[in-house]
């Protein structure tokens, strides 16, 4: 009998006639992109929180680091204003530094507020209810602008589909009836992942499924466990 050439498959690869994106799921396709303003506001929200932080609790020059974070969002707000639906590369290194910026500011907040609290420095509860309140959120806030910065290449990579595979897996991506036909993660999905990251100091319902991913959730129970930990024992401490 004749060998019929290609008609056997080696463990691992996938067969010519098959087009690459049929191992993708059904979530993967273009869609119009997201509104600018909702990520806009939440920035804004990060610069108040920075700047109602006591003067001890506040990252080097605050007023310097909070203009700039301002000027980087005016900056990326008039190259792209209303809907992210391509991917430009100015852009994305703009939000990139900017997050950057908040996630370094944050980050040295909750250095001093630990040093505070080591060295007892705080007696006052509701200022420090308040103080660590504020640091929390914006690392909530923070996180969230990382996971929808990097998931599949960021908003406009996403709004292209570029990427075949997910770096996070939404309930929704798991089986088409649990959605609409063309839904796609927004904002609000990741402020979500990252609120529920922050308070279970684990994932939920949405799964990280790359090393980064999975790298940034665990800094960022790490952040969150210290913050809330440290904070409502010292508040209790205060209280007795």
């Amino acid at each position: 009998m004749a060998r019929i050439e290609g008609s056997a498959e080696q463990p691992g690869e996938i067969s010519s006639g098959k087009s690459e994106h049929a191992t993708v799921g059904h979530w993967h396709q273009a869609h119009p992109g997201e509104v600018r303003w909702p990520v806009s506001v939440v920035v804004l929200l990060v610069v108040g929180l920075q700047l109602s932080l006591p003067t001890d609790l506040r990252f080097l020059w605050p007023f310097w680091s909070s203009a700039t974070e301002l000027v980087f969002l005016a900056a990326i707000t008039v190259l792209n204003p209303r809907r992210i639906n391509r991917h430009y590369a100015v852009t994305r290194v703009l939000a990139l530094i900017l997050t950057s910026i908040m996630s370094v500011s944050n980050i040295w907040s909750v250095a001093l507020l630990i040093h505070a609290l080591a060295k007892g420095g705080v007696n006052n509860a509701t200022n420090l209810l308040l103080s660590g309140g504020s640091i929390w959120l914006t690392n909530v806030v923070v996180f969230a602008l990382w996971y929808w910065e990097f998931d599949r290449g960021g908003p406009g990579a996403r709004a292209l589909a570029r990427r075949p595979f997910p770096d996070f897996l939404f309930p929704q991506m798991s089986d088409p009836r649990y959605a609409p036909r063309h839904w796609a993660p927004s904002f609000f999905d990741y402020l979500y992942t990252s609120f529920t990251n922050a308070t279970a100091f684990s994932p939920t319902d949405v799964m990280p499924l790359t090393r980064w991913a999975k790298f940034l959730m665990l800094v960022q129970s790490m952040v969150s466990l210290l913050t809330v930990g440290l904070v409502i024992a010292r508040a209790v401490n205060i209280l007795r």
